[in-house]
């Protein structure tokens, strides 16, 4: 499978202070799949990085980072105001399809047990995989946000069990630091979609992915099946 990447404007689970720089260099590169966290940067700053990716064509992502309800509530009305493509993460779908239901966005929960921050993905595969069926099952959730990279025990049965077992997009999330981990578990996977986290100071080559050049310093990337991309809707029309 070849894998496109979504490129997430981000370090340690927080936006970067320069993500509007970035954007420019992800844009002039060739991404159209750029995201940020709902924490990091004011939320004037937000919308000027969602209204920067609409204007060059892009699909934009805001991942939810937020640990109690009231503050992940606030993080969907936040989706629906910045106008974003996708929302990613966050662990009650109940509560913030209320909110989203009527918003064109995608929303891609996680599944499985989410603890800490940055967050871990825990439990067994069995566990995990239940939980991704029960979420697959509901109607306002487009697709899964699955914490592969930040799971302690095998990565590659885990993304296999996760994705046979639903029919809707997954999205491989967590910490890619190096080219090897990326290699090693991205061709191991199903998943129509994934992302990862670079560690501080590292580099990732842009070598085949539509990046910004080999060997420049890369925020957190994610990257996605191209099934997946090609079967998601059209880059939807703002105001329709």
């Amino acid at each position: 499978m070849a894998f496109d990447f979504i490129l997430m404007l981000t370090e340690n689970d927080r936006t970067i202070p320069d993500a509007r720089a970035r954007i420019d260099e992800a844009l002039e590169g060739g991404v159209r799949h750029i995201g940020f966290k709902d924490v990091g940067l004011p939320f004037t700053e937000l919308k000027g990085l969602a209204e920067a990716i609409r204007a060059a064509g892009g699909r934009s992502y805001l991942e939810v980072v937020s640990l109690d309800e009231e503050s992940e509530l606030a993080s969907a009305r936040a989706a629906v105001d910045l106008d974003v493509d996708c929302l990613l993460g966050g662990t009650r779908p109940q509560a913030v399809t209320t909110v989203t239901r009527d918003h064109p966005l995608r929303y891609y929960p996680f599944c499985g047990s989410i603890t800490g921050h940055p967050s871990v993905l825990e439990g067994p595969v069995d566990a995990i995989v239940d939980s991704a069926k029960r979420l697959a099952d509901l109607e306002h959730v487009h697709g899964l946000d699955l914490l592969a990279y930040r799971f302690a025990g095998d990565v590659p049965e885990l993304m296999r069990a996760v994705c046979s077992a639903i029919g809707k997009p997954v999205i491989m999330a967590g910490s890619i630091d190096s080219e090897g981990t990326h290699h090693r578990r991205g061709r191991s996977g199903r998943g129509r979609l994934h992302r990862g986290h670079r560690g501080a100071g590292r580099r990732l080559s842009g070598r085949g992915a539509g990046l910004c050049g080999a060997g420049a310093r890369h925020p957190r990337l994610h990257h996605a099946g191209t099934d997946a991309l090609d079967r998601a809707p059209p880059h939807r029309a703002r105001g329709a």
